[in-house]
């Protein structure tokens, strides 16, 4: 794949961000944008240990999709305090992953500033996300098409993008977000995925209090080269065309997908990987 450095900044005007980044929908990353954040100081592992560790927490590792789970369903669950530990002590796949801890431990709120950078965030919105060494979030987009504000704190983090241009070498799986899940994007196997040459993106490493700006409907790969955790602030989508895609997904495909699950069980899933190969494989002799 064709990968190059995601362009960085200290710190940005409003006006800039939006004329340069957003309406032109380039990626950025924005290093010095938390550092007056009481969060910059404070979010640490102990210190969500400390506040939240009493509370239950779904958590979700790289098993493949199952037709047996619901959309988006945690595969278990763990006291903060207990995951925290097991973070600390050794590598593991478990994640927290598009979680509203902020919801259980509102204390959480005041440790951050909404930033005034040119976009109408969605307040009901900050979701968390946790991960232990080597844990590796599939490449997928969001569901919504937002505009995405991703914050990483304690460690560092590798993250990937793909515009969504590049959708027709991702080997997509129909009625989903994602791409097929045996493609190891670390060391993709061209003769088995060969579209994923063709594959232009971004890539960075994000370390503690840094920000990346995720445009509308990008693909995203994420994995944690040390624990730590992100918090990731929502602005829907700008575009019409996208906004219309979200509202199907939201509305349409994910509930179309459960039900086909329901009914056909694993053959579902085994079609759609199927058709994954073939539509791309397909876009990639219409490219050639």
């Amino acid at each position: 794949m064709k990968l190059k450095q995601i362009e960085r900044v200290q710190k940005i005007s409003k006006k800039d961000f939006i004329s340069q980044y957003v309406k032109k929908q380039i990626p950025v990353v924005i290093e010095e944008l938390t550092e007056d954040w009481p969060a910059y100081q404070k979010w640490k592992l102990s210190y969500i240990n400390k506040i939240a560790g009493n509370i239950t927490v779904p958590l979700y590792d790289d098993r493949p999709v199952n037709h047996e789970e619901g959309f988006n369903e945690a595969h278990t669950k763990m006291k903060m305090s207990d995951y925290i530990s097991l973070l600390e002590s050794k590598p593991t796949n478990y994640r927290i992953f598009l979680y509203n801890l902020m919801k259980d431990v509102p204390v959480l709120r005041e440790d951050f500033l909404w930033p005034d950078i040119g976009l109408k965030l969605v307040k009901q919105l900050p979701m968390l996300f946790f991960g232990g060494e080597n844990a590796r979030v599939f490449m997928h987009f969001d569901i919504d098409y937002s505009n995405i504000l991703h914050f990483h704190f304690h460690g560092e983090k590798q993250c990937m993008l793909f515009a969504p241009d590049q959708s027709k070498y991702m080997y997509k799986v129909p009625h989903a977000l994602i791409s097929r899940e045996d493609i190891d994007f670390d060391n993709p196997d061209y003769e088995k995925f060969p579209a994923l040459q063709n594959a232009e993106g971004y890539i960075t490493n994000l370390k503690h209090g840094e920000m990346l700006y995720m445009p509308e409907g990008y693909w995203h790969y994420m994995k944690y080269l040390t624990p730590g955790f992100s918090m990731s602030l929502r602005s829907f989508p700008k575009s019409i065309t996208n906004l219309s895609k979200a509202a199907y997904n939201i509305l349409v495909m994910r509930y179309f997908d459960i039900m086909m699950r329901k009914f056909k069980g694993q053959k579902w899933i085994d079609y759609k990987n199927e058709k994954a190969i073939q539509n791309t494989n397909e876009n990639l002799r219409k490219s050639a």
